[in-house]
């Protein structure tokens, strides 16, 4: 689906296979490689833990296990009050 909306918006051939390895790879969380790939990772998690209510718990693992980024760290926090 991406890369027909890519193809049929246009002028985006030079970022169209990586914007397709990021869909393609935004729930795999090992071999992470790229910080794009992390901060879409990081706030897909955070959607995530919030529509399904997540425990304190399951945001304290996320936090310690996927979250890398100075900024998705401070979200995460603050937006679940760990």
């Amino acid at each position: 689906i991406a890369k027909e909306i890519l193809e049929s918006v246009g002028g985006y051939e030079d970022v169209a296979e990586r914007v397709m390895h990021l869909i393609a790879c935004h729930h795999t969380y090992t071999d992470i490689d790229g910080k794009d790939l992390q901060i879409l990772i990081e706030a897909d998690f955070i959607v995530n833990l919030y529509e399904d209510s997540a425990s304190k718990n399951a945001v304290r693992n996320a936090y310690e296990k996927i979250f890398v980024t100075e900024s998705g760290k401070k979200i995460l926090k603050d937006s679940f009050g760990i």
